[in-house]
């Protein structure tokens, strides 16, 4: 710990009240803005720790150090909580009235393993593809490449990954599901994708670019996934009381995996 932070300090806030400094002081923050700080220096290490690392300097150190191990990470994480997530808002239990169904290991299992490594390859082929080009014409230019040849091989690459898991069997199956899938996923890609790679070319070091491409995928993969699993839920649950004369509110707390 500096010296700076032994010495009593007193600060007078906009409102009047008065920051406490580390003898015990009273302090007239309030919980909200604590926590607000205790967040944000963890994760940038704060003004006042000038030269200590935090969480999000540490980890970009580690995309740079070790870039593939932590992006396998960082997707294994994510992909696995955005399953866990969609189940929860869809309320998709499994037969023991769980959230964390069989598909959340297996969907981190993906990200970690499939989704990774391949968005690691691709980036790197089309970050050196357009190294040092810089001009408006080539950012374009790659903002295509990205959106007609590397969107349709991620894409592909996850519908038939997400048709295993889901328990298809045979290529048929698999087939089924990727042409089902296909041109709707691609929609949503060329929708998103050439706001968050034009992001991504003005504001992020390409190291971070993968990661930043995760996050996008969690929040649309989170909305589209809890929406198909709502449609799901609702046609097994018009199939169960077509079937058993019942009501929709006879139906068992959820569907087994």
């Amino acid at each position: 710990m500096s010296v700076k932070f032994e010495k009593d300090t007193i600060k007078q806030t906009g409102g009047g009240g008065v920051a406490a400094g580390t003898h015990g002081a009273p302090t007239m923050k309030s919980g909200k803005h604590e926590l607000a700080d205790e967040i944000g220096t963890a994760l940038t290490g704060g003004k006042g720790n000038i030269g200590t690392k935090g969480y999000l300097a540490a980890y970009l150190q580690q995309l740079q150090t070790n870039p593939l191990r932590t992006k396998m990470l960082t997707s294994g994480t994510l992909s696995g909580l955005q399953e866990l997530l969609a189940s929860w808002i869809a309320k998709d239990r499994n037969k023991n009235g769980n959230y964390f169904t069989a598909r959340v290991p297996k969907m981190a299992a993906y990200g970690a393993f499939i989704s990774a490594p391949l968005g690691h390859v691709l980036i790197s082929i089309l970050q050196k593809l357009f190294q040092g080009r810089t001009s408006l014409k080539m950012k374009i230019l790659q903002i295509l490449v990205s959106n007609l040849v590397i969107a349709p091989i991620q894409n592909s690459v996850y519908l038939v990954s997400m048709a295993i898991i889901a328990g298809a069997k045979t290529i048929h199956q698999v087939h089924a599901t990727w042409k089902a899938g296909f041109m709707p996923v691609m929609k949503v890609s060329w929708i998103s994708s050439p706001l968050a790679l034009a992001f991504a070319q003005k504001f992020l070091p390409e190291h971070t670019w993968v990661p930043f491409f995760n996050i996008i995928g969690f929040v649309i993969g989170t909305y589209v996934n809890s929406v198909t699993k709502k449609k799901r839920l609702a046609a097994l649950r018009k199939r169960y009381n077509d079937e058993r004369g019942g009501r929709p509110d006879d139906y068992p707390s959820g569907p087994k995996y």
